[in-house]
């Protein structure tokens, strides 16, 4: 349930039960003075009454008087009609009319008694009709402001545990469930960052770190880099790599901020950053780490430890001390980029004396083996000529013993043949 503070403007959210409870005071306030307002009317009423009470008494008197009056009229005129009679008579008529008017008066003085009793009753009445109201007026104005010092109490107690639910979240203790350790608090400093990075931050680049590295097979959390400008010309002056940790209230082995230094440093110096912070919730009782920025560049260069807390001011304040370096930065990426321009004219000169080196050797054994293919040929064209001049010396060699035959020479040794020839 919302409630707008009505000087301030700030909405403030309450349970039911607190809702209702103020519901409920607000509307004893408010019978409060509608009972004041009844008890006014009240009064008035009562006066009214009291009022008209004399005024009828007033007027039950007059009248009876009036009727006093012609009964004493009447008789007047019944002691006249008798004046005629003994004057014993008249005297005693007279003394009896007396009588009787002497008890008409002690009459009238005993209503006027009677009268001015009930009026005074019926005031003593509304008098304490009167003080009965105002003492419940009294009562409901204490119990309006002890309901009022109570909501203030609650109100206080409210605004307390605001303020330390406000805490709670800004030093971002993940303490209810194991659901906030890890990527929360990345997400953490990430909406923290991003509040700030149009007012501070326009050529910042701060991201989780997606790509794992391949030397270890690991990864950081956050990076870090911030740039002279977005353009052609820009120049990144400052890193850093960020790890988060965080444990819940119920985790049995606790750590410690220092077991993650190693592996925070490595992945530093692969990702090619400049600085190393771990962002921890760690060891929360260790007052080295509830001061603020600690720098713990004694056990690894360039690296601190921080509460969430401080995510914004460590990021300021390496940031502005980057920013005195940018000169020297420049200058010194000008000499990398000459050194480079040398470096690219030694590796073509080197590349061209390797593709030259190669392309010799593969020329020079190609010429190897045509001078041995050459060399083979030769060879077997010295065998065929060694083939063929022996061949020719047999040709002659038949030659000659062709020549040299003769039919004596065939018959000479078979006597059979010999003999037909001889006879033929």
């Amino acid at each position: 349930m919302q409630i707008k503070c009505p000087n301030c403007g700030e909405s403030i959210t309450l349970e039911q039960n607190a809702y209702d409870s103020i519901a409920n005071d607000i509307r004893n306030e408010q019978f409060e003075k509608e009972l004041e307002k009844r008890a006014a009317s009240l009064a008035k009423e009562k006066e009214s009454e009291i009022a008209l009470a004399v005024s009828k008494a007033e007027n039950a008197k007059e009248k009876e008087i009036a009727e006093l009056k012609a009964k004493l009229a009447s008789a007047s005129s019944a002691v006249d009609s008798v004046k005629e009679k003994s004057q014993s008579e008249l005297k005693i008529a007279l003394a009896q009319k007396e009588n009787e008017i002497v008890n008409l008066k002690g009459q009238l003085n005993s209503s006027k008694k009677d009268s001015e009793m009930a009026v005074k009753t019926a005031v003593q009445d509304k008098e304490k009709e009167i003080l009965q109201l105002k003492s419940s007026l009294e009562l409901s104005q204490s119990k309006a402001k002890n309901s009022e010092a109570a909501m203030k109490e609650q109100f206080a107690a409210l605004l307390k545990a605001k303020d330390e639910e406000i805490a709670f979240y800004k030093d971002f203790k993940a303490k209810e469930s194991t659901k906030q350790i890890g990527e929360d608090l990345e997400q953490y400093c990430l909406s923290e960052f991003n509040k700030n990075r149009a007012m501070g931050f326009p050529n910042a680049y701060f991201e989780k770190d997606n790509k794992v590295s391949s030397a270890s097979g690991s990864k950081g959390d956050l990076i870090f880099r911030d740039y002279t400008s977005n353009g052609s010309d820009k120049l990144e002056y400052i890193s850093i790599m960020f790890e988060c940790k965080n444990q819940a209230d119920t985790t049995a082995t606790k750590k410690t901020n220092e077991s993650f230094f190693k592996e925070l440093d490595k992945d530093r110096n692969e990702k090619g950053c400049e600085y190393a912070v771990l962002v921890s919730m760690l060891e929360e009782d260790n007052d080295t780490y509830n001061v603020g920025i600690v720098d713990v560049s004694h056990k690894y260069p360039k690296m601190y430890v921080i509460r969430p807390q401080f995510l914004l001011p460590v990021i300021t304040f390496l940031r502005n001390a980057a920013m005195n370096t940018i000169e020297a930065k420049r200058e010194l990426q000008a000499i990398k980029a000459q050194n480079i321009d040398i470096t690219h004219f030694e590796d073509d000169l080197n590349k061209f004396k390797e593709g030259f080196s190669r392309n010799y050797n593969l020329a020079s054994r190609k010429f190897m083996s045509a001078i041995e293919d050459i060399d083979k040929a030769i060879a077997n064209l010295q065998k065929m000529k060694e083939d063929l001049l022996g061949s020719e010396n047999n040709y002659r060699l038949a030659n000659n013993k062709l020549e040299d035959l003769s039919v004596k020479k065939l018959v000479k040794n078979n006597p059979t043949m010999k003999e037909k020839f001889e006879s033929l």
